[in-house]
């Protein structure tokens, strides 16, 4: 992975957003994604909270799902990690209905 072109936090953002997720995941194995996301996510919690929150909207997860993966997170993980961690697991989600209803299409 090391010889592939990498994307800067919020470029990486934006492909994710935008449905790039597949070319996200040929370049960055899920730690090293949830690492890169954790960075960004960290800048915005201290410098635009804002953006974050239209973010995680634009990403579709819900503000109680927030609370309750940040009230029972482990307390030696940061609040970015976690954060990182939601917005995988919900684009992967995201990842699988496609390829399900695609498959639904076609048959």
């Amino acid at each position: 992975m090391s010889d592939i072109q990498k994307y800067n936090p919020e470029q990486l953002m934006n492909k994710l957003i935008s449905h790039e997720f597949p070319e996200v995941l040929e370049k960055y194995s899920e730690n090293d994604l949830e690492n890169h996301l954790a960075v960004y996510i960290n800048e915005l919690i201290d410098k635009d909270f804002n953006k974050l929150v239209n973010l995680l909207y634009r990403i579709d997860i819900s503000e109680q799902k927030l609370k309750i993966a940040l009230q029972n997170e482990d307390k030696t993980i940061s609040s970015s990690k976690t954060i990182a961690k939601l917005i995988i697991e919900r684009q992967l989600q995201k990842l699988e209905f496609r390829k399900k209803f695609s498959k639904k299409k076609i048959e």
